[in-house]
């Protein structure tokens, strides 16, 4: 995944921005009134914050800042409305300072972690993330995950293991270990990593659920399908009702022209699970392929009954309804796979 879809992703932050804990010891008399005058200050940025307007929150924060740049917990305030907004630069600036006023202000050391991991810069971000293992809701991200990937793009994947074991609570040496920091690796497109680490899972548990699975993917990505076939083999022999392997094994069987064979994997994956799209896309390539293109397009209309902006299954409907020598709906089809592929493409 790219830098700039997590910075999309984990800029969407959703959750309420309450008030932090505050001192259990009762203040004198005469502080009462200044600690209730910048409570009330911070109220209003933080209800703008509440509903989106970060930069009328910045705003007034600024202004609070001209008049009084010392103010207690305005440097916190600040850096909490720069992360929300996704100005993740302007945010360390301010979270800097915060951690300064209050070393043990774990939330905003969190949050400086995020920023430098979202600003491209994970080296810094690991000691932070590392000192806090605690999940904050502001954050809208689960930091040990943070943490793990940050291992991982500084190719420490000894630690990244460490990060994900403790995330999923299994031991750091274990099988489980090494599967869900394949996975991980796979998703950031480490796959050599990715594929020892699987390796390493089986080697340690061959019938841990879902590691053959994993390895069979990477193998069918990798085009090495003779390989692919072997893992989504034992992984059906450790796991028989596990639906997206049969899909996955289909898929390898029809890049070797086996149609028979994909076909009759396709229907199992479609008894064991009817809401995954995949199979039935996949189910009217093979139909086609075979020339029962009146089957395919029933599989393909069924996919676009489930994802009706799917561009794949609309293009291949077209080609099946050309087939048919029905133009007008071949015609129809294929342009609106068109126009699904352009909208796709624009977005990135």
């Amino acid at each position: 995944m790219s830098l700039l879809r997590l910075l999309f992703l984990f800029a969407l932050i959703t959750g309420g921005f309450g008030h932090s804990a505050g001192q259990t010891a009762t203040p004198s008399a005469p502080d009462k009134p200044a600690a209730a005058a910048q409570s009330s200050d911070f109220d209003k940025p933080r209800r703008l914050m509440d509903q989106g307007k970060y930069d009328e929150a910045i705003a007034q924060l600024q202004e609070l800042a001209a008049k009084d740049p010392a103010r207690k917990g305005l440097a916190r305030e600040l850096g909490m409305a720069y992360y929300k907004k996704g100005d993740y630069m302007k945010a360390i600036d301010s979270l800097k300072k915060a951690t300064e006023e209050l070393p043990a202000d774990n939330e905003a050391t969190q949050l400086l972690g995020l920023s430098y991991y979202l600003s491209g810069r994970p080296a810094e971000a690991i000691p932070l993330l590392d000192k806090v293992q605690t999940w904050f809701p502001r954050a809208n991200v689960d930091a040990s995950y943070i943490l793990g990937i940050c291992y991982i793009q500084t190719k420490n994947y000894p630690q990244a293991r460490t990060a994900f074991a403790r995330m999923f609570d299994v031991t750091p040496d274990s099988a489980a270990a090494y599967l869900f920091t394949a996975r991980m690796l796979l998703r950031q497109e480490f796959d050599p990593v990715a594929e020892e680490c699987a390796q390493k899972a089986v080697a340690l548990d061959p019938k841990l659920p879902l590691a053959h699975f994993l390895l069979g993917e990477l193998y069918l990505y990798k085009s090495r399908i003779p390989e692919a076939i072997a893992e989504f083999q034992k992984e059906l022999a450790i796991n028989p009702g596990h639906a997206a392997t049969y899909y996955k094994l289909a898929d390898a069987y029809a890049r070797v022209q086996k149609f028979d064979d994909a076909e009759r994997l396709l229907q199992r994956s479609i008894w064991l699970d009817a809401t995954s799209t995949g199979p039935y896309i996949l189910m009217g390539k093979v139909l086609g392929k075979k020339g029962e293109t009146e089957l395919a397009v029933r599989a393909l209309q069924r996919a676009l009954a489930m994802d009706p902006n799917n561009p794949i299954p609309h293009h291949l409907l077209g080609e099946a309804y050309r087939q048919l020598g029905r133009a007008d709906e071949a015609a129809r089809e294929l342009k609106m796979a068109e126009q699904l592929t352009e909208s796709e493409n624009a977005k990135h």
